[in-house]
């Protein structure tokens, strides 16, 4: 409607500026509507700063065997993920039963762990750990580690490679501690006589650097130094070793 009345009093005017005024009245409507139809510009996303990044966590699953037919306990397996999450397995000598634990290793442990794994790099080296000297009463270990389409094997009872000797003495001491707590739980639902005896044992652990993370086990011992159902010489040993680990 307003348009017709425009062009109605444009009929009094020359031809001439008829035709101009045509043009920029056209010109300026075709603008306005460019304007009105345009999509807005949307900016493109930031980066993501790198705290609130998703880390792609490593797919890689490590593993640690040790077998030794006449060692009490003669059959270890250590198995666990990036995160330290897996389980422990092993067999005692003349039993046929596997007894199977989960295993939940510390940050601090892990951090050693990975550590000679990656000073090893495991999976892209092809050397063979082991001396040419053969020492088969000391135990034969495994070291194993997958990541997606790669793993690889490694088999030695004796090495001079300090990165892969390092390696075993950290999986000696998660087993021992793993081990240790699994005796002391037993201890306390069925033979609490020997909890004594198990104290013993985790304080000359402790002085041997035997253990992957004491820090671990101050949960236990808290709840061991308050169990009326072990003796009292057993609860004061463990409220001794809280003290020490808690230094």
């Amino acid at each position: 409607m307003v348009h017709k009345q425009i062009f109605k009093g444009l009929k009094l005017l020359p031809a001439v500026f008829v035709v101009l005024i045509a043009a920029v009245f056209g010109v300026a409507q075709e603008s306005s509507g460019n304007k009105h139809n345009e999509r807005p510009e949307i900016a493109a996303p930031a980066s993501q700063p790198a705290e609130g990044r998703k880390e792609i966590k490593s797919s890689a699953q490590y593993s640690y065997e040790f077998t030794q037919p006449e060692f009490y306990i003669r059959h270890i397996v250590i198995e666990h993920d990036i995160d330290g999450r897996g389980k422990i397995t092993f067999e005692r000598l003349n039993e046929e039963v596997a007894f199977e634990e989960p295993l939940d290793l510390s940050p601090a442990t892990m951090s050693r762990v990975t550590g000679l794994w990656q000073s090893l790099r495991f999976l892209e080296s092809e050397e063979n750990y082991q001396t040419d000297r053969q020492y088969p009463h000391l135990g034969t270990m495994r070291l194993k580690m997958q990541q997606d389409s790669r793993k690889r094997t490694a088999e030695f009872n004796w090495t001079n490679n300090k990165d892969a000797s390092s390696l075993v003495n950290e999986y000696r001491r998660i087993a021992d501690q793993a081990l240790l707590v699994f005796d002391i739980s037993v201890a306390r639902e069925n033979q609490p006589l020997n909890a004594p005896k198990l104290m013993e044992r985790l304080e000359l652990l402790l002085k041997r650097n035997g253990l992957s993370d004491p820090q671990q086990l101050i949960p236990l011992l808290k709840e061991l130094s308050t169990d009326e159902h072990v003796p009292l010489i057993a609860r004061n040993h463990a409220i001794r070793l809280l003290k020490k680990i808690e230094k």
